[in-house]
């Protein structure tokens, strides 16, 4: 059997070719049809540009608290998955099942 491994993830691969595509019409506004591509930019120019940003008050303490959210939400992300509570339960579970 596994002589033809090779052989059936060579039609699996050939297979996945042939799913349909999702369908587009409509999931572009006609607002965003009609307007032109973005211009592309030299990277010096991007810089420059990003150097010479004016930020507001607001615009600083708008970027701040946003990146307070997201440590907060990064700390709580480090934590365990499964509570302190609920991994006992289900080792004393695993226990009467043995």
């Amino acid at each position: 059997m596994l002589r033809f491994t090779p052989v059936l993830a060579l039609i699996a691969a050939l297979l996945a070719g042939c799913s349909n595509f999702p369908e587009l019409r409509g999931v572009i506004s006609p607002a965003a049809q009609g307007t032109d591509y973005p211009s592309l930019l030299p990277i010096d120019q991007i810089v420059t540009g990003a150097q010479q940003a004016q930020f507001t008050g607001q615009t600083s303490v708008t970027l701040q608290a946003r990146a307070n959210r997201l440590r907060a939400r990064a700390d709580r992300l480090r934590g365990p998955v499964i509570d302190r509570k609920t991994r006992t339960r289900m080792r004393r579970a695993i226990a009467r099942h043995r």
